[in-house]
C-alpha cells in the first residue's frame, strides 16, 4: 500500500526483536539503528519492560480515578523544566500533544494566526498538516491564518555562518512578518517551533533566536510554542530540553513532548503556564484523555526517566556525540562531498553536497549512501531536509564510542568507493 512507506522501501527489512541499539531481523542478522530516537533508552529496555509489566498486573485505567503514578510522574518532569511551566497534560503522542497546544493558544489569546518554520512537521492531524509546509505544500497548500517563516539555517538559509548575527537577523523575519500580518487586520495566536528542526534538516537554532523570537510574539499578543517531540529528554545531552540552548533566561509559553518519553509506548505531553491552563478552561469545556497519563503509561514514563539518570544517558550523549561529531568533522576534510557536519549530542546532521560552492545539495549521493550502509554494514540510517541530502543521526541514546567509530569507518570505505569509481549520481540534476 502507497499510503503506509517503509524504511528500504524497495528492499524492507522484517525485524523481529530489538535490544540497545540493535535491531535484529528474521534471520538473525543484527543492524545498528541509527534512526530510532523513539525508543530512547534503548530497544526492550528490561527496566522499561519490568515497570509496564509490574503495573499492567496491578491496574489500569483512565484518569477519572485517583493514582499516585501521573502525579509522581508531573512532579519528575516539573523538576527538569522552567518553574512557570507548570500544568501538565498527558496524551498519547506528539501529534495529539500538538493539537492541544494549538488549541491552548487560539483560546488564551483569543486569536487563529499561527507563524510556523519553513520545511517544519508538527503532526499527522489535520490541525497540524495545516502548520506544517513540509506537508501542506503537497496537498491543499497554505491556509490564509498559516504564516511562514524562514528556516534559521545558517548553511542554506538567507542569513549565514558569515553573518555577524544571524539569531538576531533570523528573528527580525519573525518581527517583518508580524507586521505583515497585522496590515491584513489578523493577530497572531502563536509561534509555532522545533527547538532543532528535525525534518528541516537537523537545523541547530542560531543563538539569541528563540529568546528575541519570543519577544516579539508576545509583543503581538501570542505565546511560544517550543515543539520538543525529537529532542527531549537529553537527547542534547548538554541539556534535557532543545530550546534550553537558547540560554538559561529563555522559557518557552507552552512545550510539547512525545516519542522518547515512553521508549516505545504510546505517551506524551503539553506543558504550559497556570494563566494558560487557566484561559483554557475559562470556557467551561473541560479537557479529557481516555488513555493520556493511565497508570501503565506513566509507569512507564517514570522508568525511562529513572534509565536516564541511573545510566547517565545525558553524559553518554555528550561525550559519544561529540565524538561521532568530531569524527565526522574530519571525514568532512578527506571528503568534498561533505559539505556540513551539524548537531549537538546525538541529534546530529550531514549535509552532502556536489559542490562546496554552490552547495548543490547531492540528494541521489545521500539515498546511494544510505542504502549501501543497509545492504553492505547492516547500519540503518536515514536522509531528510528539502531535498532529501542530510544524513540523519538521533539514535537511541545508548549509542556507544564503537558504534559511532563503526559509522564513519563505514561512510568514509562508501564515499571513497563512489569517488574512486566517479559516480556521476547528480550530473543530471546539475
Amino acid at each position: 500500500m502507497q499510503s503506509c512507506k517503509l524504511f528500504y522501501s524497495d528492499d524492507p527489512v522484517k525485524i523481529l526483536r530489538a535490544r540497545g541499539q540493535y535491531l535484529f531481523d528474521e534471520n538473525g542478522e543484527r543492524y545498528l539503528d541509527c534512526i530510532s530516537n523513539v525508543h530512547h533508552v534503548g530497544h526492550c529496555h528490561p527496566s522499561i519492560t519490568k515497570a509496564a509489566a509490574a503495573q499492567m498486573d496491578l491496574l489500569n485505567t483512565n484518569t477519572r480515578f485517583l493514582h499516585d503514578n501521573i502525579v509522581l510522574y508531573a512532579d519528575r518532569l516539573a523538576a527538569t523544566l522552567p518553574e512557570k511551566l507548570c500544568v501538565f497534560y498527558f496524551v498519547n503522542s506528539g501529534s495529539e500533544a500538538n493539537d492541544l497546544a494549538l488549541r491552548l493558544a487560539q483560546q488564551y489569546t483569543q486569536q487563529e494566526d499561527v507563524i510556523v518554520l519553513d520545511h517544519a512537521y508538527h503532526g499527522h492531524l489535520m490541525s497540524l498538516i495545516d502548520i506544517s509546509p513540509y506537508k501542506f505544500r503537497k496537498l491543499a497548500g497554505q491556509k490564509e491564518w498559516v504564516h511562514v517563516a524562514p528556516l534559521p539555517d545558517t548553511y542554506r538559509g538567507i542569513y549565514r555562518e558569515n553573518h555577524p548575527n544571524p539569531g538576531q537577523a533570523y528573528a527580525d523575519t519573525v518581527k517583518d512578518l508580524i507586521e505583515e500580518v497585522h496590515r491584513k487586520g489578523r493577530k497572531i495566536s502563536a509561534f509555532f517551533a522545533e527547538s532543532l528542526p528535525s525534518v528541516g534538516g537537523q537545523i541547530i537554532l542560531p543563538r539569541g533566536y528563540s529568546a528575541k523570537v519570543a519577544e516579539y510574539v508576545r509583543s503581538a499578543g501570542g505565546v511560544f510554542v517550543a515543539d520538543e517531540v525529537q529532542t527531549g529528554f537529553g537527547r542534547l545531552g548538554s541539556h534535557f530540553w532543545g530550546f534550553q540552548q537558547q540560554g538559561e533566561n529563555f522559557c518557552p509559553d507552552i512545550v510539547t513532548m512525545g516519542k522518547p518519553m515512553g521508549n516505545g509506548h504510546p505517551l506524551a505531553c503539553v506543558a504550559t503556564t497556570v494563566e494558560i491552563a487557566e484561559a483554557f478552561t475559562a470556557n467551561r469545556v473541560e479537557y479529557f484523555n481516555t488513555f493520556g497519563g493511565n497508570p501503565v503509561s506513566c509507569a512507564i514514563g517514570l522508568a525511562v526517566l529513572d534509565v536516564i539518570e541511573t545510566e547517565d544517558l545525558r553524559g553518554n550523549a555528550t561525550r559519544v556525540g561529540a565524538h561521532l561529531k568530531d569524527l565526522l568533522t574530519k571525514l568532512q576534510t578527506q571528503h568534498q562531498i561533505i559539505g556540513e557536519v551539524r548537531g549537538a549530542g546525538l541529534f546530529l546532521g550531514i549535509e552532502l553536497v556536489t559542490d562546496r560552492e554552490k552547495r548543490t545539495p547531492a540528494t541521489k549521493t545521500a539515498a546511494l549512501l544510505v542504502k549501501r550502509l543497509k545492504e553492505e554494514d547492516r547500519i540503518c540510517v536515514s536522509t531528510d531536509g528539502p531535498w532529501e541530502s542530510v544524513l540523519k543521526f538521533k539514535p537511541p541514546m545508548c549509542f556507544s564510542m564503537e558504534d559511532a567509530e563503526l559509522v564513519v569507518q563505514c561512510i568514509d570505505r562508501i564515499l571513497t568507493d563512489i569517488e574512486a569509481n566517479d559516480l556521476k549520481l547528480e550530473k543530471e540534476d546539475i
